[in-house]
């Protein structure tokens, strides 16, 4: 027996793709086949599944369970629940590895798979490495047992040992996605007021698509916050690892600022320690860590490359622009967005002062969003490539840790192959609007070298 997956599917990071057209069952039966096959040659014998809010996520899990006992792994399902909830799952159960059903905080219709093995991200060469098994059949048999455990009790107990008191006016949105059940539970135990929209699991995701990075998705909570007069509000993706948040007047705080915050407890705490951002994050950021006397590294963007940046560097702290933020040293290092709400508050607890003062007291910076353009897959780390090099040819001040990030007298500018879709990013911050425009114009000219036109 054999299979094939659909090349577009094996991401960087994971298994992801449309549902029908490119992923479904046998996809996830083979996945569950190939992962307990490297499993068992490790020396493993358990596996925790955990599954998302999708509609297609039951089914799906069903197939995957289907192929990990066929291989001869023993499987502890945790059922319906956020990433974060698998991850915790999988550092606390006598497991060798972990998977999470999941579309993360793509379309409805996306569905995939994230995994961890021995504590660690099964990523990059590790996906491929399913396919390969599953093209010769290369998969070990036996016949696994099926049981369940119900860890929600006992992760949001472990969320509460993270809080530092402070009694705030929250306003949380879980947009319909799987961290609804948690965060109910979660402000059950937290002093304050607390009002939850979009608690309801479900996948049509009637209110809004849950991707807390799209501004646009953060109306209702904006409102929410303005409306009842409440301190803050809090917001989190389809699978629960990525965090948004605003403030008292609606301001959005993106995921560098929310780490800005974050930053200053930690340091006082582990004087002169290292924090990972991603190449995405403002300057700002890496300004802050020094000036409090920490190490900043800048890394690759995706979560699996940042979680080996954190462990190759001892970081206890480190975080995305897109809101994926992890925390170590005293947690396990994975991204977890219900944690980092809970360290949030901590952090503005700890300040003195409100989480509206730290976004003031931040430098005002002009940037634009992610930037995006259409490139044929096989043409977009071509073109990268193309422009770094004339980059270097130019005597330019140029990062290329993921793509090229370009330092200039007006800020920076960045532009990176997306490792998830047929497109190239860009991204660039000044300090004002002349300074971004000179950027942009670099951008465009560096693209149009290329053949590429900004299309946004």
């Amino acid at each position: 027996m054999t299979h094939h997956f659909a090349p577009e599917i094996l991401r960087e990071y994971d298994i992801r793709g449309i549902v029908g057209p490119s992923l479904g069952p046998a996809d996830a039966h083979a996945t569950g086949r190939g992962f307990a096959t490297r499993v068992r040659r490790a020396g493993g014998t358990r596996v925790a599944v955990g599954y998302d809010g999708r509609l297609s996520s039951p089914d799906l899990e069903a197939a995957l369970v289907a192929g990990l006992v066929a291989s001869g792994v023993d499987v502890v399902r945790i059922g319906l629940g956020p990433t974060p909830m698998l991850y915790f799952a999988e550092a606390i159960l006598e497991v060798d590895g972990g998977i999470q059903v999941t579309g993360s905080h793509n379309p409805g219709d996306y569905n995939g798979f994230k995994l961890v093995h021995a504590h660690a991200p099964f990523s990059g060469d590790d996906i491929q490495d399913l396919a390969r098994l599953a093209a010769i059949g290369d998969w070990e048999a036996g016949a696994g047992a099926v049981t369940e455990a119900d860890v929600q009790d006992a992760y949001v107990d472990r969320l509460m040992l993270g809080y530092a008191g402070g009694t705030y006016r929250i306003g949380w949105d879980t947009g319909n996605g799987a961290s609804g059940p948690v965060v109910e539970q979660l402000v059950q135990r937290l002093p304050g007021e607390h009002h939850v929209i979009f608690a309801d699991v479900d996948g049509h995701f009637p209110n809004h698509h849950p991707d807390p990075s799209v501004e646009a998705n953060l109306a209702d909570l904006k409102r929410l916050v303005v409306d009842k007069n409440l301190h803050f509000g809090i917001a989190f993706d389809g699978d629960g690892d990525r965090i948004g948040a605003v403030d008292a007047q609606g301001r959005v705080l993106w995921g560098d600022q929310i780490l800005s915050i974050l930053v200053e407890p930690q340091l006082r705490e582990t004087p002169g320690a290292t924090i990972v951002a991603d190449v995405k994050s403002s300057q700002g950021l890496f300004d802050r860590i020094v000036a409090l006397g920490g190490t900043p590294s800048m890394a690759a963007t995706g979560h699996s490359l940042m979680k080996a940046r954190m462990v190759e560097t001892g970081a206890p702290l480190g975080g995305e622009l897109s809101g994926h933020v992890f925390l170590a040293g005293d947690y396990y290092g994975f991204d977890d967005a219900h944690y980092a709400a809970i360290r949030l508050i901590r952090a503005v607890h700890l300040s003195g002062g409100t989480l509206t003062d730290l976004l003031d007291a931040m430098p005002r910076f002009v940037n634009t969003p992610d930037l995006r353009f259409p490139v044929a897959e096989q043409r977009k780390f071509a073109v990268v490539d193309e422009v770094l090099a004339r980059l270097v040819a130019e005597g330019a001040t140029v990062d290329h840790i993921d793509g090229a990030r370009v330092t200039t007298p007006d800020g920076w500018w960045l532009l990176r192959a997306s490792n998830t879709q047929a497109m190239l990013t860009a991204r660039a911050e000044a300090r004002d609007q002349a300074g971004l425009d000179a950027l942009l114009a670099q951008v465009d000219a560096q693209l149009a070298q290329s053949g590429v036109v900004r299309a946004d």
